[in-house]
């Protein structure tokens, strides 16, 4: 693995654990489910957000490598990478809970 794959894994990993989090935050305290949703209604949603998750971090690490310059262009870069994760995570969130809790 070269060290360019391995800084890039490390942003999609804390991308996808912190919308792995935020999900099992809606998640767990859910004791009982519809029935109409099937056994394994938990499955999709636990796979779609950190997903969404991981693909912010991947967009967080690629528009910090376009932004070489320091001061306020790198805020601004900042900023829009943030903005695009979390629309990410609300878009990966809508689609992993549709059918179940979002119907």
């Amino acid at each position: 693995m070269t060290p360019r794959n391995k800084a890039l894994l490390k942003p999609m990993a804390i991308g996808a654990l912190i919308a792995f989090a935020l999900i099992a935050l809606f998640l767990i305290p859910i004791k009982n489910p519809n029935p109409d949703w099937g056994k394994f209604w938990l499955v999709k949603p636990f796979i779609i957000v950190p997903l969404a998750g991981a693909i912010g971090g991947a967009v967080y690490y690629f528009i910090g490598k376009l932004s070489t310059q320091k001061g306020w262009p790198k805020i601004v870069a900042t900023i829009i990478s943030i903005l695009i994760y979390l629309i990410g995570i609300w878009m990966g969130t809508v689609i992993g809970l549709d059918g179940t809790l979002w119907n």
